[in-house]
């Protein structure tokens, strides 16, 4: 069951930024804010790893859609922000469910999504969702990794996998020596067992899917990019010339790339017989 709170953007805005509070599929509470401008359609905003839904770039994006008139939902995943649970290393598949979850709410609510978005891990959740549920005919993949084998020891350490493997588990700390999470052997596996080119191939040939990367992104290559071209059947490539992993200096880039392939998206739709 959804709670929803609301207060008006601002003294002469007709929109309104909502609490929203959406149950996944382990009783856990995904607390999200809705952009609502009173349109049908939804875009569904997701967070990248260990972040939440108010990020810049989650903000940016759900405004940009609110001014074009589209309501946008952006929400924390499980284990992050607000919403319930804890914090776990791995689960792409299982966020990707918490997405199937709010998609549900908002169809039971008579509404359209017309879009899901995610960036960095949330571009995993995203083709994930797209892979098992072929309800959703845009798809926005930012930054997102391709081969999740690679990037482990760049963010967690050296010789991480042997640590995991001898003592089932490895803190990690920050500058200050505080344990940030805890990535255990189940949660490790599950980052090495999630196969994005097979999930990708799984992907419906009717589903567009954009796939935007910086050129200077220094987290995930941008040959990831080319990788997810190379394997989703319907699939668009958006290179951002100087853009970091988080789009710091081309937001607005960013922002125009993905409200002109969601309007592109709707206007085929509105003219199909």
């Amino acid at each position: 069951m959804a709670q929803i709170s609301s207060t008006h953007v601002g003294p002469n805005s007709v929109n309104l930024q909502q609490k929203v509070i959406v149950s996944n599929n382990y009783g856990e509470k995904l607390v999200g804010i809705l952009h609502e401008t009173g349109s049908k359609e939804i875009a569904v905003l997701c967070h990248g790893f260990k972040s939440m839904k108010d990020e810049k770039t989650m903000v940016n994006l759900a405004v940009a859609f609110e001014n074009t008139g589209m309501s946008a939902f952006r929400f924390d995943f499980a284990g992050n922000g607000e919403s319930e649970g804890s914090f776990q290393y791995g689960n792409y598949r299982r966020e990707a469910e918490d997405l199937r979850a709010v998609v549900q709410h908002f169809c039971e609510k008579k509404r359209v999504i017309t879009a899901i978005l995610g960036h960095s891990k949330g571009g995993n959740a995203v083709l994930l969702y797209a892979s098992k549920y072929h309800d959703i005919n845009t798809v926005i993949n930012i930054s997102g990794r391709f081969n999740l084998k690679e990037g482990i020891e760049e963010r967690l350490g050296k010789d991480v996998m042997q640590k995991v493997k001898e003592d089932g588990f490895v803190d990690v700390r920050n500058n200050e020596g505080d344990v940030i999470f805890r990535v255990t052997e189940d949660s490790m596996m599950d980052r090495l067992n999630t196969d994005m080119r097979e999930a990708c191939l799984a992907i419906d040939k009717k589903c567009r899917v954009l796939t935007i990367h910086g050129s200077a992104d220094q987290i995930t290559p941008v040959g990831d990019a080319l990788e997810f071209a190379k394997v989703i059947p319907n699939h668009e490539l958006q290179i951002i010339e100087g853009a970091d992993h988080g789009y710091t200096s081309h937001q607005p880039e960013l922002a125009s790339f993905i409200l002109a392939f969601v309007t592109a998206g709707l206007k085929k739709e509105n003219h199909s017989p």
